[in-house]
C-alpha cells in the first residue's frame, strides 16, 4: 500500500535513501526500485520524480555512507597527536563498527554499476572521492602549518582511501557477517598498510617517523634542523 498523493508529496530524497538502506539491510545488496518505493510507501513513478534513475539513487546512498564510514578518519588531529599505530587502530576500529551497522549497503555499493550520468567512473572512486577530498584538505592544512611539501598529497589521499575501500571489500567478502576475529584482522592489516603509505610519503621528504611516536615529534625535529641550517 502506498501513501496518498498528499502524503507522497512529503517524502523527500532523504526519506527514500533511508528506505533504500532499510531494504538493503534486510534483503541484501540487490534491491529493486519497486521494493524501495514500497518501503518508502510511495509509487514507483513518484520515486522516479525524486531520483532520475537507479544511478542517481546510488550516488545519494554512496554519499551518505561515505560521510558516515569515513567520518572517523578526518574529524580531528588524532593521527598527529597520538602515536600513528594507536591512532590508526582507533580510527579503523570505529570505521569497522560503522560498516557493520550496514554491511549489505557497502556490498551493494561495491556491486553497483558505473554511474553514467555523472561521468564519475567506477563505484570505488565514487564511494571514496568525497572522503579523499576531506582527507586531502586536512592533510594540506597540517602540511602548511608544519611546513611540509604538499606535492603529491592528492595522490596519497586517493591511495589511502582506495586501499581502505578495497580492504573493506575483502573483509566483507569473507562471510555475511564478519566474525570478531576477521574484524580484528581487518583492523590490524589496515592499520599497518595505511601507516606504510604515510611513512613512505614522509620518508620521500626526508622525514623519518616512528609508528609508536606522535608524528608531531618527527615534525618538530625537522623544524629544529631546518632552523639550524638557516
Amino acid at each position: 500500500m502506498v501513501r496518498s498523493s498528499a502524503g507522497a508529496a512529503s517524502v523527500t530524497r532523504e526519506d527514500i535513501v533511508d528506505a533504500a538502506i532499510r531494504v538493503i539491510d534486510r534483503a541484501g545488496p540487490r534491491p529493486s526500485m519497486e521494493d524501495i518505493a514500497r518501503e518508502a510507501r510511495i509509487t514507483k513513478p513518484r520515486l522516479y520524480r525524486q531520483f532520475a534513475d537507479k544511478g542517481d539513487l546510488f550516488t545519494e546512498i554512496a554519499a551518505r555512507m561515505s560521510r558516515q564510514a569515513f567520518s572517523a578518519a578526518g574529524a580531528d588531529m588524532t593521527l598527529l597527536l597520538q602515536p600513528p599505530r594507536v591512532a590508526l587502530r582507533r580510527i579503523f576500529s570505529e570505521y569497522a563498527a560503522g560498516i557493520l551497522e550496514h554491511p549489505n549497503v557497502f556490498r551493494y555499493l561495491g556491486q553497483a554499476p558505473v554511474v553514467q550520468q555523472s561521468g564519475a567512473g567506477v563505484l570505488q572512486l565514487d564511494l571514496g572521492r568525497e572522503a579523499a577530498r576531506r582527507l586531502e584538505k586536512l592533510a594540506r592544512s597540517v602540511a602548511e602549518a608544519v611546513p611540509l611539501e604538499t606535492a603529491g598529497l592528492d595522490y596519497l589521499s586517493r591511495a589511502l582511501i582506495g586501499s581502505v575501500v578495497s580492504m573493506t571489500d575483502l573483509w566483507l567478502s569473507d562471510s555475511d557477517t564478519p566474525s570478531a576475529e576477521q574484524t580484528a584482522e581487518f583492523v590490524g592489516q589496515a592499520t599497518e598498510l595505511v601507516w606504510g603509505l604515510i611513512d613512505g610519503f614522509l620518508r620521500r621528504q626526508g622525514i623519518e617517523a616512528d609508528a609508536d611516536t606522535p608524528i608531531f615529534t618527527a615534525f618538530a625535529e625537522v623544524g629544529r634542523s631546518r632552523s639550524t641550517d638557516h
